[in-house]
């Protein structure tokens, strides 16, 4: 089974690899979260608890994926195009301190667009492909 320190070495390597140029300027986390069916990834902010660094306007980003990715049936590349996702909503500034540089995330195709410019595009083709192909399948059997 994967764990959260397997994902977190996941994101670390994305970075590295692929998102090396983008300046992360606050904490960015990702974990495992519930076992959703619809929803792989998303990407939030994720405010301090105390009051005094609540004033601060600090904020912590926390990547969250399917728990149903904690699962070696599921390939890892699937998970890596689903977080490789949500680093490029952190990079156009959705839930980031970066600038955001459109309205809607999705909007235009950008993160298709990001992937494919980043030499992601073969992994999101090949996660896409897995995801309607087999996931439902996957689902049922859990």
């Amino acid at each position: 089974m994967r764990d959260n320190e397997w994902l977190e070495n996941r994101l670390e390597y994305l970075q590295r690899k692929y998102f090396a140029d983008i300046d992360i300027p606050n904490t960015l986390t990702v974990k495992f979260g519930r076992r959703a069916k619809t929803r792989l990834g998303s990407i939030k902010k994720v405010f301090p608890k105390s009051l005094l660094e609540r004033m601060t306007g600090k904020f912590e980003t926390e990547i969250l994926i399917t728990g149903f990715f904690r699962d070696e049936l599921v390939p890892e590349y699937v998970i890596d195009a689903t977080v490789a996702h949500e680093l490029c909503h952190y990079a156009h500034g959705f839930s980031s301190p970066l600038p955001q540089i459109a309205n809607h995330p999705h909007r235009g195709g950008i993160v298709h667009k990001e992937l494919r410019e980043r030499g992601m595009g073969e992994m999101e083709k090949r996660q896409k492909k897995w995801i309607k192909d087999k996931w439902q399948k996957y689902i049922k059997s859990k």
